[in-house]
């Protein structure tokens, strides 16, 4: 642009000095005298000479002055553009590394609720007592789940299914910094799949409570837990419901109202806490369905249970077996309700049209009478005993019965497989 500027100015003085010497030659005065030729030679050849002296000098000086503009020009046409390219860039929006600098630290929320409370996650293992290590002599890891600190003397806050019906077992919980120590179980309550356990420290970082009565669908919530043994695995998610009744998933005598959520709660996250934004446990992980759809304990309905608890330990009554003993088979079952149906066929191709009842596998114990049998996670059992299974219930009746052995038809994907399962003797 700086270089188009100055040819054009060029052309301008070009013209401008053509003019003048045009001028300067039209008005030069041509007088006739009456003297005689001699003189009049002389004075034509002074005024030749002083024409050409005078053009000469013109001509000078529009080549002085163009080639100091030609000089001068660049440099000011330069400055003037890189002024206006600075502007320009000033007033442009655009994304640069220093703009970008400290999103990091201004955006990334669920880290600093993780960071804020994740010190209070515990694992647990369920140690079988009867099998062993062959190499490190320990009793080997029949099951495992999550859990959290609620009392900085050691007490804390599981679901049920992760610590009882596994005969010949001990409990062992882990703490974030890698401590290992043996826990006992105080209060179990099958009805709702809560329970505590105890274990001897003091001085423990502690999981505030919140109030799950005050959550909104479409919150944010954070999934803490320890899955096969990696602590503070961290999933996130809205609350899709607040008022998920159990009579919908088909889980009876209990009066709860789940908390529906998208944040993926898996096997070993049973038990682990679902925070919120400001760090606080507002519900406990129980059960995953499918993909997007998880079920959580409300705190509310927690509070209570830990209320029962403490008057019961401050009455001096220590826990004993409070639930009935069972044959074991070592599963977590859900029932297949007709609104879980629809959902899992509408997210998967592999449900079969027809199936209209039947209990969801979804946790198999490695070791247990299930997972020698060949049950897997996701299988759905339709029948047992030539009986059909519509919920869990008819399950556990089935336990029940004196038949030795349990003769299960279930459903793999769109297959239909038979497998015979021996429970365990309480």
């Amino acid at each position: 642009m700086a270089m188009r500027a100055t040819q054009r100015l060029d052309v301008f003085l070009r013209r401008c000095s053509a003019s003048t010497l045009s001028l300067s030659h039209g008005h030069a005065p041509s007088r006739r005298t009456t003297h005689t030729d001699e003189r009049n030679n002389q004075d034509e050849h002074r005024r030749k000479e002083d024409q050409g002296s005078r053009g000469n000098n013109e001509q000078k000086d529009s080549t002085y002055w163009r080639n100091l503009v030609r000089f001068f020009v660049p440099f000011s046409l330069g400055a003037v553009a890189s002024a206006l390219v600075i502007n320009r860039e000033e007033l442009t929006p655009s994304i640069s590394a220093r703009t970008m600098s400290g999103r990091r630290r201004d955006f990334n929320f669920i880290a600093d609720v993780v960071a804020g409370c994740g010190d209070s996650v515990v694992y647990i293992e369920i140690k079988d007592t009867r099998h062993f290590d062959y190499f490190s002599g320990q009793p080997i890891t029949a099951s495992n789940g999550s859990g959290f600190i609620i009392e900085q003397n050691g007490l804390i806050l599981t679901n049920a299914h992760v610590v009882i019906n596994k005969p010949h077992t001990m409990v062992q919980v882990r703490l974030s910094d890698g401590r290992t120590f043996p826990a006992t179980i105080e209060d179990v309550d099958q009805t709702s799949d809560l329970a505590t356990l105890r274990i001897q420290v003091s001085n423990l970082s502690v999981m505030r409570l919140g109030k799950s009565s005050t959550l909104r669908s479409g919150e944010w919530v954070v999934a803490l837990g320890s899955p096969l043994a990696l602590s503070n695995t961290v999933t996130a998610g809205v609350i899709s419901s607040t008022q998920r009744a159990s009579q919908e998933l088909g889980l009876r005598n209990r009066d709860i109202n789940y908390l529906q959520t998208d944040a993926a709660i898996t096997f070993g996250n049973s038990g682990g806490p679902l925070v919120n934004l400001d760090g606080e446990a507002i519900g406990v992980n129980s059960m995953k369905v499918t993909a997007g759809i998880s079920f959580a304990i409300p705190i509310d309905y927690v509070k209570v249970f830990l209320e029962r608890a403490a008057e019961r330990r401050k009455k001096g009554s220590a826990y004993k077996t409070g639930y009935p003993v069972k044959r074991y088979m070592g599963i977590t079952m859900l029932t297949l309700t007709p609104d879980i149906l629809f959902e899992l066929k509408s997210r998967s191709q592999n449900m079969p049209s027809n199936l209209t009842h039947g209990v969801l596998v979804w946790k198999v114990i490695v070791g247990s009478p299930a997972h020698s049998g060949g049950l897997q996670p996701g299988d759905i059992v339709t029948h047992i005993n030539k009986k059909e299974i519509k919920n869990s219930s008819d399950v556990y009746d089935a336990l029940a019965d004196n038949s030795k052995t349990l003769d299960m038809v279930i459903l793999r994907g769109v297959k239909q497989l038979r497998m015979t399962i021996t429970p365990e003797d309480p």
